[in-house]
């Protein structure tokens, strides 16, 4: 059996201030406990079922990017990230950034998004039910070519120009 951590909440009895170090002091203790993999939330603000949307909610990738220098064998993933919150071709780039400084350590978690109220709080378009399946399907039909080619960082681009 494997055994992962999820990170939901930033929220520290020291606040802000200390969050990184908190953060890094969780990550380091499931990595040198033989957690297979670490993961966040991709969400701008705090989700219904674990708090407030004021309390602390980091950016996804730039905190699994740090916890990739704060850990040296766990994985680093996403549960999950909405399709339509990046471009897939730049989400591809992330993740294969992600990957290649972790040491291959970097999955992708992905799905077609669901928290209008979120995406609407930062002025992310929220498009209808059906379009953010065909972008998840658009992505994952185009996640490897792209991928390999971010890698590289050579030009990529999806069929629809987003």
């Amino acid at each position: 059996m494997k055994i992962g951590l999820q990170i939901p909440d930033f929220t520290t009895p020291d606040g802000p201030p200390r969050l990184g170090a908190d953060l890094a002091m969780v990550a380091r203790t499931a990595d040198e406990g033989g957690f297979e993999f670490i993961a966040v939330m991709d969400h701008f603000f705090q989700i219904r079922g674990v708090g407030p949307a004021e309390r602390e909610m980091l950016e996804a990738y730039t905190t699994l990017g740090y916890l990739a220098a704060c850990t040296s064998r766990a994985k680093l993933v996403t549960l999950v990230t909405g399709a339509v919150y990046r471009n897939p071709g730049v989400l591809a780039k992330i993740v294969t950034t992600l990957d290649v400084l972790s040491g291959g350590r970097a999955w992708l978690g992905i799905g077609a998004a669901w928290n209008e109220e979120e995406s609407r709080g930062l002025g992310v378009p929220f498009p209808p039910v059906a379009e953010r399946f065909e972008r998840l399907e658009e992505t994952l039909q185009i996640w490897s070519a792209t991928a390999t080619r971010a890698r590289t960082g050579a030009s990529t681009t999806s069929s629809t120009g987003r």
